[in-house]
C-alpha cells in the first residue's frame, strides 16, 4: 500500500525544506509520495522546496481547499494530511498499513496528539484531548488524520469551509458509520501558536469556537476569530 502524504504551507518557505527533509525520511520515494500543497499568493512556499521528489501543486488558500487539491494529485492508496509544524514517529508508514491491511472494515484513523512542550498546562491539553477523540472518535487534524483514498473520494472531500474542516469531514464520517481508529503513537505538534498567543487566551478561543461549531455557527464566521 502507497501511502500520500499531502502537506498544505501557507508561507512556510523558510523552514519548508527541513521539515520535507524529515518526512521524506519516514515516507521515502518511491514507496511513497509527498504533495505540497501552497495556499500563498505568490507559492513562495513552492518556489523554496528543492528535494526533487516532493511533488508541489499551487491552489487557492484554505486548508480545506489545499488539502482536495493534494488528493485529486495522489497517487497513493491512503492519503495523511500532515501539518506543515507537524511531526510522525519514524515507522509511521508501517502503523498505517498495518492497522488497515489488518482490519478491512477501518476507512481510516489519525494519531494521537502531542505536543513539543513539556509544561504542565500544554500536556493537561494534550491529555485531556487525546481522551476527546478515543471517546467521540473524532480526532483534529493536527493529529494527522489518515483515511483509504477511495473512501475519502466517495465521502467528497473536505467541505470548502475556512476552518473546522477537519472536525466537519470526522464528524460526516462518524454519522455514516465510518469506522477509524487512534493510535497510541503521538504525532508532535509545534506550540508554537500556544507560545504566540499565551496558553490560556489560546486554549479558551479553541473551545469557544468548537463550542460555537457545535451550536450552528457557520465556519466563515468563526474564521474571524481564529487570525
Amino acid at each position: 500500500m502507497k501511502i500520500s502524504v499531502i502537506v498544505p504551507v501557507y508561507r512556510e518557505a523558510n523552514t519548508i525544506n527541513a521539515f520535507l527533509e524529515t518526512v521524506q525520511a519516514v515516507f521515502p520515494a518511491p514507496a511513497h509520495e509527498i504533495i505540497v500543497v501552497d495556499g500563498g499568493p505568490k507559492a513562495d512556499t513552492l518556489a523554496a522546496v528543492s528535494l526533487p521528489q516532493v511533488k508541489t501543486i499551487h491552489s487557492g488558500r484554505g486548508r480545506a481547499r489545499q488539502m482536495n487539491r493534494g488528493a485529486a494529485m495522489a497517487k497513493g492508496d491512503i492519503l495523511l494530511f500532515l501539518h506543515a509544524d507537524t511531526f510522525l514517529p519514524e515507522d509511521a508508514p508501517e502503523l498505517i498499513i498495518s492497522l488497515l491491511s489488518g482490519d478491512t472494515d477501518l476507512v481510516g484513523g489519525a494519531f494521537s496528539l502531542g505536543i513539543d512542550d513539556d509544561r504542565i498546562p500544554l500536556k493537561i491539553i494534550e491529555c485531556s484531548a487525546n481522551l476527546r477523540s478515543r471517546m467521540t472518535r473524532v480526532p483534529y487534524g493536527d493529529q494527522s488524520i489518515f483515511l483509504r483514498k477511495d473512501y475519502f473520494d466517495r465521502m467528497g472531500g473536505f467541505r470548502n469551509i475556512p476552518i473546522m474542516e477537519d472536525l466537519e469531514l470526522m464528524t460526516r464520517i462518524r454519522k455514516k458509520g465510518g469506522n477509524i481508529h487512534i493510535l497510541k503513537q503521538k504525532s508532535v505538534t509545534s506550540s508554537r501558536r500556544w507560545k504566540m498567543e499565551g496558553v490560556v487566551a489560546c486554549t479558551l478561543r479553541n473551545w469557544l469556537i468548537r463550542l460555537l461549531y457545535h451550536f450552528g455557527v457557520p465556519a466563515d464566521r468563526l474564521a474571524a476569530f481564529y487570525k
